[in-house]
């Protein structure tokens, strides 16, 4: 069985990685990646460096990414992709193809899983946030053109349904990025970055999002953090239109010792990192999928990720200095850290990486290929 997967970006793969190894290790399967965007650019890390050290094959790498900071070039960027992937997918022709997300990537695997007639699974279909960003168009249109489905909750199934696929393409197996908490080695903090002293710090992941002031909203995040003098490891943006802002404030901070940035970390420095941290702050997804899993406060500020399934550790914040100072003290309250404690994650276990591996041996990909069902009819099942 030939497999094909695709990874765009460094937080794409690793909310897959853990199943790619599954795959990579059974002799039975010729498993390979296609790589592409920001993962061949060393302005944002080249992190194809670490797909190599994790010792997975690569069936190519396509060079699209057009740093411009503007929608016109998300569009030019997906178009490159579509363009040059066609035929290095047909020569290799895989009999299945998996990608995850919402990026506008994934929407152009879709369009090659119908055209070119190869089963699909499509990850982390099915969720919804009501932010007014294109990821969730992208996410639910992609769901339309793929195979098979395997989600994270039960709501997102019933999404899906909700659209108009049927019960027998969906699985619900968990999130598969909160497998990576139960398998890795926690590192020296201080010694991985040369600092003679740390004590209590805060992780910051904060994206661009259309239609809010990013740099705003991100210089805002800092000031709060100086002013209570929260030491903090700050990571890049993801290249999403207006990062350019946020990479200026990045820089003009680079000297406060208050701060360590960074573009990309090893997988097990970065994972030592949320498991240590006190809590974590920005718009990250990483706040509302994965931080209930180690028991960490998640502040999200803005809206992006708004109205997406949460549970009691994670508090929505407005924009302004006041709003987000007010967030912090919160979450350090003792009724907060108590609650903490009882916090369990509403999507997954830790095993869900296992549970799509035994699906894709099992299942009978080519049999549902043909998509022939009416979302009318699938809607009064």
């Amino acid at each position: 069985m030939k497999i094909l997967a695709f990874s765009s970006i460094r937080s794409d793969y690793d909310l897959l990685s853990p199943l790619y190894k599954l795959l990579n290790n059974d002799s039975s399967i010729n498993f390979k990646l296609l790589l592409s965007g920001s993962h061949l650019s060393t302005a944002c890390g080249y992190t194809k460096k670490y797909i190599i050290d994790d010792g997975f094959k690569i069936l190519a790498s396509i060079e699209t990414l057009i740093n411009s900071d503007s929608n016109k070039s998300r569009l030019k960027t997906t178009s490159l992709l579509l363009q040059n992937s066609i035929d290095i997918i047909d020569e290799f022709s895989p009999d299945l193809l998996l990608y995850a997300g919402d990026r506008e990537d994934v929407i152009i695997y879709s369009l090659i899983s119908q055209f070119l007639h190869i089963p699909s699974i499509h990850f982390y279909g099915g969720d919804h946030e009501e932010d007014g960003h294109q990821d969730t168009y992208i996410r639910h249109a992609t769901s339309k053109l793929s195979t098979y489905h395997f989600v994270s909750t039960k709501e997102h199934r019933n999404r899906l349904l909700a659209l108009g696929e049927p019960s027998y393409r969906i699985q619900n197996i968990g999130s598969i990025s909160l497998d990576k908490f139960f398998d890795f080695n926690l590192l020296d903090i201080k010694s991985s970055f040369n600092l003679s002293f740390l004590s209590n710090f805060a992780l910051v992941i904060f994206h661009p999002i259309e239609g809010e002031n990013s740099g705003e909203i991100f210089n805002n995040i800092l000031k709060v953090l100086e002013s209570k003098n929260i030491f903090s490891f700050i990571s890049y943006p993801n290249t999403d239109p207006g990062y350019e802002k946020i990479i200026q404030i990045i820089e003009n901070n680079k000297e406060n010792k208050q701060f360590i940035f960074y573009k990309n970390l090893p997988r097990n420095l970065f994972l030592t990192l949320f498991k240590k941290c006190d809590f974590i702050i920005g718009n990250s997804s990483a706040g509302i999928y994965e931080a209930a899993t180690i028991k960490k406060a998640a502040i999200n500020v803005g809206k992006r990720q708004k109205n997406r399934l949460t549970v009691k550790n994670v508090i929505f914040s407005d924009i302004n200095i006041d709003n987000i100072s007010n967030s912090i003290e919160t979450i350090f309250s003792e009724k907060f850290q108590d609650s903490l404690k009882t916090v369990q994650n509403p999507y997954g276990d830790g095993k869900s990486a296992q549970k799509a591996y035994k699906l894709i041996k099992t299942l009978d990909f080519k049999k549902n290929l043909i998509k022939f069902e009416d979302p009318l009819k699938v809607a009064h099942e």
